[in-house]
């Protein structure tokens, strides 16, 4: 049995967990394997202070074992949740394989986080794996997830990272470690299509019900929540890709189950974020086909809303027939939802206001000459802000001297005054971005020789993206 340590009631933990309330068919009761010598990495101490959390009353080696799971805080109830999903377009039943919520801590305002731990052994979903985690693909986690907190991007947040003192075997012996996730939940689109499978109907309706209560309390009072919330779940992941393709996050793995219901980026895998522009930048090894490319990204947050749909006809309407039509009509949104959404976030990275005809035009040319010339992403609209263009031969050539002519052109449109436009592009711009061979230059450090200090410093540099400097 798990070690309950005193000391850790004084922290601020405020445990209330609903979901391990609901039907046992939706998890498993399990604790995190102890680890046989735990070590703390890094603790989140900004994240820590948001949650009404303070740990600094106890040791490093006291917090270690609270974040590796040796010891648990008073209320914890640690589970392991179902769920199924379709990977690369193919339908399996899956769950926690590797990780456990230890419970839902309410924060000083009251808001609900889910703590998981990420790495914590084996589970009844661990389909032959380990249940282990490596320390590099988990301080990965760690900086790009709070990285997209700094960019503005909903996404789970990472608490702390400690090391197990084990070493685990993948291509090469590796560091263990465990990641503890913060996150609004972890209900996906792949919780859903679990329970439409097992086709239980009264625990399809607990769900719904349950969903709604946490994240979307303001539709309770509408006639037909399946239906409310199926529009809402379409209009938060469109907010969520158009601000991915915003600042040029490429997620990787964009899986059903990998779809947070609340709207956050979850589950950094093979993700990165571009540096030249190309629309069919890929990251994943696997992703021969390119399935989840930059420009496919919306494609696919459309398919699976679509797969939400699906298991929620049964209470869109009494009539399968009548429920399919309705929702047809609302994942037909999707399209022009997206497209209207992300025209608008191309505007404002190109300092425009109101609506003109010919702006899908004017973003699609400057799109189509950064493919073509191999720019940066990120350093291209960053240049566009400067009061002077760098002395390059991409910014000299004919075609986007012709461009820039007709930008200013449509800028002088604006009836604003120009620092306003300024400062619209600085908001939706970020300077700096976690660049992939960065972050791996980081990972190499800590994984090989211990060296914390690279990511301490890429940390900091990410803090703050949007305080542009004209260096």
């Amino acid at each position: 049995m798990e070690e309950i340590m005193p000391t850790l009631s004084n922290i601020g933990w405020q445990f209330d967990n609903s979901y391990a309330r609901l039907p046992e068919l939706m998890m498993s009761r399990v604790k995190p394997v102890k680890v046989h010598s735990p070590k703390l990495i890094i603790l989140n101490q900004k994240l820590s202070k948001e949650l009404g959390l303070n740990f600094r009353s106890l040791k490093d080696r006291d917090i270690a074992s609270l974040f590796a799971g040796n010891t648990l805080p008073q209320g914890s109830e640690t589970i392991a949740q179902a769920y199924a999903g379709h990977q690369f377009g193919h339908f399996t039943m899956l769950g926690d394989g590797r990780a456990v919520v230890i419970g839902e801590h309410l924060t000083p305002n009251n808001k609900r986080f889910d703590i998981q731990f990420k790495g914590s052994g084996r589970t009844p979903y661990s389909r032959g794996g380990d249940g282990k985690a490596v320390l590099g693909p988990m301080l990965r986690e760690y900086i790009i997830s709070e990285s997209m907190h700094a960019l503005n991007i909903s996404t789970t947040r990472s608490l702390a990272v400690v090391t197990t003192g084990e070493e685990i075997m993948r291509e090469t012996s590796l560091p263990g470690a465990i990641l503890t996730r913060v996150a609004a939940s972890h209900i996906r689109v792949g919780t859903f299509q679990f329970i439409a499978m097992k086709n239980d109907m009264g625990t399809l309706k607990n769900l719904l019900n349950y969903t709604i209560n946490r994240h979307y309390p303001e539709l309770i009072k509408e006639n037909n929540h399946a239906i409310e919330l199926l529009k809402v779940v379409i209009d938060t992941q469109i907010n969520l890709v158009v601000d991915w393709m915003r600042v040029g996050f490429i997620h990787g793995v964009m899986n059903t189950d990998n779809m947070a219901i609340s709207g956050e980026t979850i589950d950094y895998g093979p993700c990165a974020f571009m540096d030249n522009y190309d629309p069919r930048t890929v990251f994943s090894s696997i992703d021969h086909q390119g399935r989840y490319c930059f420009i496919n990204q919306s494609l696919i947050a459309h398919w699976n809303v679509s797969r939400f749909a699906e298991t929620l006809i049964p209470l869109l309407d009494n009539n399968e027939k009548k429920a399919i039509t309705i929702g047809e009509e609302i994942i037909n949104s999707f399209s022009e939802k997206f497209q209207s959404k992300w025209l608008s976030m191309m505007r404002q990275k190109l300092g425009l206001f109101g609506e003109k005809n010919n702006d899908e035009k004017l973003v699609n040319n400057l799109l189509s000459l950064m493919h073509q010339n191999n720019t940066d992403y990120t350093n291209t609209f960053c240049d566009l802000m400067k009061n002077k263009l760098p002395n390059n031969s991409f910014y000299q050539h004919h075609k986007f001297v012709d461009w820039f002519k007709e930008w200013k052109n449509r800028q002088s449109q604006n009836k604003m005054p120009k620092k306003l436009s300024l400062s619209l592009m600085r908001s939706a711009n970020p300077y700096v971005i976690p660049r992939n061979h960065k972050v791996e230059e980081v990972l190499t450090a800590a994984s090989e020789s211990g060296n914390l200090e690279p990511m301490k410093k890429i940390l900091s540099e990410l803090n703050n993206p949007y305080d542009y400097r004209e260096d």
